[in-house]
């Protein structure tokens, strides 16, 4: 069995003394207290930095908007709520947060524990060098964070292995809560309050220009081939089970080494998804367990009443001895 990948702290993060006793100043003046920025990711619209904490001497994430979104009011709102989401969201597989503030041009910025690590798309891009049981395991912790958001009205709406994320500890984290839905205390919030739109244009005829990962395509949010017939409709009523399907794709991933929908036409993968019998994982590959392709068909039904109903009902069927069946 092959273990995770390890990692080494820099030697600037190991604990001495000096740094722990350090007096703060009278009056921190909250402008300074973060230095040292490094960028970590980009995405279309948010910069992802990591830097020191200079009161408690520290590296964390810090998230912020790039400088042409800063100023957008829907995009500051958007912010604003993903990091209030996963702030309520406090969860082992869920990556803390810190602090929600406005740096010294008043654009909002919210910090997050920083996690070495590798994605779970890292792992299934050498899924041979690991055995079965570590990328169930992956899956387990992940739907346990996904039952415990689910209980507080959330919906993740973005569940792709660029999302997860395995630490050099045995963490497991979900990461990501910028696309949730949340529980407005009648139903769940629309996408009208946010004004959601598309992040690329839309084009006529066969759109084979975009990349079918991206987020936003045509106002669907989440990330093509991982999501599900009522989240590419846009329908309104969608819940829980929507992320449920998307952690099916990646259960299959896992087991087969490729997605139930494969393509590079944008308009031939949304037909597929919405419309075809996606073949079962021992008709892809060798060697797949029963009880593993009885989980990930189940995930993987159209009707979402055919799906497991809770996150819950899938973590006690990938808990049992699988291997043995």
């Amino acid at each position: 069995m092959s273990e995770y990948p390890k990692f080494k702290l820099p030697d600037a993060q190991q604990l001495v003394v000096e740094q722990t006793d350090k007096e703060l100043a009278l009056k921190p003046d909250p402008n300074f207290r973060y230095a040292y920025f490094q960028t970590v990711a980009k995405g279309g619209k948010s910069l992802i930095q990591s830097c020191k904490d200079l009161h408690l001497n520290r590296t964390i994430c810090y998230k912020t908007l790039l400088p042409e979104f800063a100023d957008d009011e829907i995009e500051q709102k958007r912010l604003l709520r993903e990091a209030r989401v996963s702030a309520m969201l406090q969860h082992p597989n869920i990556v803390p947060t810190y602090e929600l503030g406005r740096n010294k041009q008043g654009h909002y910025y919210f910090t997050m524990k920083l996690v070495h690590g590798y994605t779970l798309r890292e792992l299934l891009n050498y899924r041979e060098r690991y055995d079965l049981t570590q990328l169930v395991n992956i899956i387990v912790q992940i739907a346990y964070a996904l039952e415990y958001a689910h209980s507080l009205g959330v919906i993740h709406r973005d569940i792709k292995p660029e999302n997860i994320l395995i630490g050099p500890y045995g963490e497991i984290l979900l990461l990501d809560w910028g696309l949730a839905k949340v529980w407005n205390g009648e139903a769940l919030a629309t996408d009208s309050d946010l004004n959601e739109g598309s992040e690329n244009s839309e084009q006529g005829g066969q759109r084979v220009d975009e990349d079918p990962t991206m987020t936003g395509y045509q106002k669907l949010q989440g990330t093509l081939f991982y999501m599900s017939p009522e989240q590419i409709e846009r329908d309104p009523t969608i819940d829980s089970r929507s992320d449920l399907f998307s952690l099916g794709v990646i259960l299959y991933e896992a087991l087969t080494g490729r997605t139930p929908v494969e393509g590079d036409v944008i308009d031939d993968i949304i037909d597929s998804i919405l419309n075809d019998e996606i073949a079962k994982p021992s008709e892809v590959a060798a060697h797949i367990p029963d009880m593993l392709e009885d989980a990930a068909m189940r995930c993987l039904q159209k009707k979402p009443d055919e799906r497991f109903q809770s996150a819950g009902e899938l973590v006690r069927m990938l808990k049992q001895n699988w291997a043995l069946v």
